[in-house]
């Protein structure tokens, strides 16, 4: 198992780098758009400020749900419950765990 909260952990430290990347280009994108008077809404150059914040914000709310991941794969490693299928019962395998450390289910209940 220490393997396992291992793997986890530098998950979770990869995302927590990711996700205060992506808000560090957020403020960067406000502020950009506090310092100009261009109508960026009708710059047929490239996407608009408010396009670029919208696609920014999702991608840091789906940081978010993927720390909520880590945090509930702990809790099963932590349950003793971690690799095990929550479909089917059975072992989620180390293969598709090394793969994605979050997975609740193994490859045949997630098809």
């Amino acid at each position: 198992m220490d393997e396992e909260r291992t793997r986890l952990e530098e998950e979770r430290l990869h995302v927590q780098a990711r996700l205060a990347s992506l808000r560090d280009e957020y403020g960067a994108v406000v502020a950009a758009s506090k310092d100009t008077n261009a109508d960026d809404e009708h710059d047929p150059e490239g996407a608009t400020i408010a396009f670029e914040r919208s696609q920014i914000g999702a991608l840091v709310e789906q940081a978010r749900r993927h720390l909520g991941e880590i945090d509930a794969a702990v809790g099963r490693l932590d349950d003793g419950s971690y690799g095990v299928c929550e479909g089917c019962g059975g072992s989620i395998g180390e293969g598709r765990l090394e793969a994605r450390p979050v997975a609740r289910t193994c490859i045949g209940c997630a098809e």
